[in-house]
């Protein structure tokens, strides 16, 4: 940080293992990304090229190095992975991920049906690997699993070998732990908080309230998903209550009254 300033929260530093900062980066060129990370490398932790932009980015390699050689891990979007599943070609899916020297994959099924035994064989076999993070929760905001139904399987793949569940949300952050309208299923969220780790769990939250929401059940150091590049700097502010939404979530009681009465 740049100055001092009392009763900011406790912040983990890279390589962290909880309050993690994943990008989606949907096609960001390299100048955008060797920019992007000038200012905000400290806080990013994993980028996710999201869903199947991976395939129509022009100088993908030279892109890939640029985040690894500021130590940050890169991984394709769990579409993508589906997208190769349901053609029959998961071979070729870990061939490719080791061709590009990736150190992370996302196991998900939010597009296609995946009996759940057989997402757990993959998340094994890509685990012997490669860092899995497994995506729990459909794309189809039709599709309304019970609370019990989310701690099962976020607790089996994580004993299957995942490092991480991610809560599905989409980009939009209106299906999955949310509802349309982008209000958080609290009640769903607090179920599951009572079986998994939270630092065990990302939240997908590309949207500010949701975001807002998290830190203020979990604390500065939650694990949050899907933001924007040009979102980073402006989490980072909000975790350690320098944005108006947190501005009294962390400090004492005299500054609470400060700010409160002026």
């Amino acid at each position: 940080m740049n100055y001092h300033l009392k009763n900011i929260p406790f912040r983990t530093a890279r390589p962290r293992s909880y309050g993690l900062t994943m990008v989606m980066d949907k096609g960001m060129g390299l100048v955008g990304a060797q920019d992007f990370l000038s200012v905000a490398a400290p806080y990013v932790d994993i980028v996710k090229l999201g869903f199947g932009t991976s395939y129509a980015t022009a100088n993908l390699k030279e892109k890939i190095k640029i985040y690894t050689d500021h130590d940050i891990p890169v991984y394709f979007g769990g579409t993508l992975f589906e997208a190769f599943l349901v053609r029959d070609q998961f071979d070729d899916y870990l061939g490719m991920v080791k061709e590009y020297g990736l150190k992370h994959v996302e196991v998900s099924d939010g597009s296609i049906i995946i009996p759940h035994m057989e997402k757990l064989g993959y998340i094994e076999k890509l685990a012997k690997h490669v860092t899995v993070l497994s995506e729990v929760g459909s794309k189809d905001a039709t599709h309304i699993m019970p609370p019990y139904k989310w701690i099962e399987l976020m607790r089996a793949e994580l004993e299957a070998g995942s490092t991480y569940v991610i809560a599905e949300a989409r980009e939009a952050g209106n299906v999955g732990i949310y509802r349309g309208s982008g209000e958080v299923r609290e009640g769903l969220v607090q179920e599951i908080l009572t079986q998994i780790p939270y630092e065990k769990i990302i939240w997908e939250a590309p949207q500010k309230a949701q975001q807002v929401y998290f830190m203020e059940l979990l604390g500065a150091n939650v694990n949050l998903g899907n933001l924007a590049p040009s979102e980073v700097i402006p989490l980072e502010s909000t975790r350690v209550g320098l944005r108006g939404d947190t501005f009294n979530l962390f400090l004492d009681d005299d500054g609470r009254k400060r700010a409160n009465h002026g």
